[in-house]
């Protein structure tokens, strides 16, 4: 079988005194934290889209990426030699998992029919090579954008057809993630939202969003497929106003639809800065609400203000993620996707490698150091001494729902005034967080 990166060996991890690009500094995976191993813990996934698909084009300049073993087309054959460059890929990468949308491994046909028998041809491969490496799939998800047909939108067009062969790609989807033993699904919305309210009825669209669903979780559970439903923020582009706009609309949307329990979130570090957020916002809004499943890891340039999907280099963003991850215990059935590319100006096919191992690496220094900050306490204890008075008194009763309007106003009638806030001391936090880094 033909090697598709000759030159890079299996790539180990040698301690942060390593020189060796093609080595891991941080990224041990029987390195324990928390009584979980980092492999546990982190669970990272190469995603098939950019590293594999991607060719370094942008809206304003063509392909610059060198992918020596990939001929241009959408071949089915094309597509199997690709299953074979990925899985070495992530074999010498050391990834547990990958993640895949159903047109990235498999190209589309001339119908659904023919979509489905080349899906299934392709999934076999995929199987194939799964068995022999232990490489594991974390979630599938059905690409519901890129073709003419959902210009409107997929769950929520405007046109029925739209929506029915929308459905029955979500089937097949489904039915491959679970014969490949994929963990979780994952339902982003690339077009789910408007560019004109004028033209548009909203409630009807996110109805029809629910119902669709719905309709997904019912024929998931009719196959024996119990793997996590993941709902992926993101607030805009391609569409002016997406209806999964951040993990609160999310939220919004699922508790109003009855999907509490059967959906959880998968967030992104570049859809959470384009909401206005910070990762760590959406990660704790998530997680207090017992709805943080997944993350795709990643960056956006802060100069800019689209989609770059850079991988992560940022320790002090890692750390942040990894403070909230470890009080979660982890991601369960999810994991740390690179929903992320390489610049068009890394064109090799070494870079890619480059680009993974300094963001495993970049997690690794993260989960360490939210370790050292939580097993210190003193964030902790901060925090916890700073909402003090609701542990007692007229506070204690508030948080139990015992206390009213009437008795908060008798309370402060009898004691006159408030007692004297003390400092937020964030001057100090933040100087605090740095002497760990």
């Amino acid at each position: 079988m033909a090697e598709y990166f000759p030159d890079v060996p299996e790539i180990k991890f040698e301690g942060p005194g390593s020189k060796n690009p093609l080595a891991y500094k941080h990224y041990n995976p029987e390195e324990v934290i928390e009584g979980q191993t980092m492999r546990d813990l982190l669970r990272f996934s190469v995603c098939y889209w950019h590293t594999f698909r991607g060719t370094g084009s942008d809206p304003f300049g063509a392909p610059t990426l060198s992918r020596p073993w990939d001929d241009g087309t959408d071949s089915v054959e094309n597509a199997l030699k690709r299953v074979d460059v990925a899985f070495e890929f992530i074999s010498k990468l050391g990834a547990p998992y990958y993640c895949f949308h159903d047109r990235d491994v498999s190209p589309e046909g001339s119908s659904l029919k023919e979509s489905n028998k080349i899906f299934d041809t392709i999934a076999s491969k995929l199987k194939e090579k799964q068995a022999e490496t232990g490489i594991q799939l974390l979630w599938g998800t059905a690409n519901l954008f890129s073709h003419p047909r959902y210009l409107h939108g997929a769950a929520t067009s405007c046109n029925a057809d739209v929506y029915a062969y929308a459905a029955a790609q979500v089937k097949k989807a489904i039915e491959v993630t679970h014969s490949l033993g994929g963990e979780n699904y994952v339902f982003w919305g690339g077009r789910e939202g408007y560019m004109n309210l004028y033209n548009t009825d909203m409630n009807r669209e996110l109805d029809h969003l629910a119902r669709f669903m719905h309709m997904a979780h019912d024929h998931a559970k009719s196959i024996g497929f119990d793997g996590q439903f993941l709902f992926e923020p993101k607030p805009k582009e391609p569409t002016k106003h997406q209806y999964d706009f951040d993990a609160a609309a999310c939220l919004n949307f699922i508790g109003r639809n009855g999907l509490d329990g059967i959906v959880k979130l998968n967030i992104e570090t570049n859809h959470a800065t384009l909401a206005g957020h910070t990762m760590m916002h959406e990660l704790e809004y998530a997680r207090i609400h017992d709805a943080l499943g997944s993350i795709d890891a990643n960056t956006g340039d802060l100069l800019l203000g689209w989609d770059t999907d850079q991988f992560p280099t940022d320790i002090y963003m890692t750390t942040q993620i990894m403070m909230v991850l470890l009080e979660q215990g982890g991601l369960g059935s999810g994991g740390t996707n690179f929903d992320a590319k390489v610049r068009r100006e890394s064109f090799d096919p070494i870079d890619l490698f480059y680009a993974h191992i300094g963001g495993m690496d970049t997690f690794a220094r993260g989960a360490k150091i939210a370790a050292a900050i939580r097993a210190d306490g003193v964030l902790n204890d901060f925090v916890k001494d700073r909402y003090s008075s609701f542990d007692e008194g007229i506070g204690a009763k508030v948080e139990s729902g015992t206390a009213t309007f009437a008795d908060l106003e008798a309370y402060m009638l009898e004691k006159g005034e408030a007692a004297p806030n003390t400092s937020g001391r964030q001057e100090w936090i933040e100087n605090l967080i740095n002497e760990y880094l």
